[in-house]
């Protein structure tokens, strides 16, 4: 079994629509979020989200790929050394 890490993903969201999906991802990914803190940005008219996960780097990876994959989404994620 894959180590887990403490890994923070980033996402910025200027296609307002692509909500239900994002949600969704997240969701599916949900037994491994500790915490998620979202600020709607209005006068930008953007998102932006801070999700913190505990999970094996795989994991992580592929939640960041998939929500990166969506038309005006962007992810980033940052990992703890351990």
């Amino acid at each position: 079994m894959e180590e887990k890490r403490i890994a923070v993903l980033s996402i910025i969201v200027e296609q307002r629509e692509q909500a239900e999906k994002l949600n969704a991802y997240l969701s599916e990914y949900g037994e491994y979020i500790v915490g998620r803190m979202g600020i709607p940005y209005r006068e930008k008219k953007v998102s932006i989200l801070s999700v913190v996960l505990d999970a094996p780097p795989s994991a992580v990876n592929a939640l960041t790929g998939k929500i990166g994959q969506l038309e005006g989404v962007t992810a980033k994620t940052l990992f703890s050394k351990y």
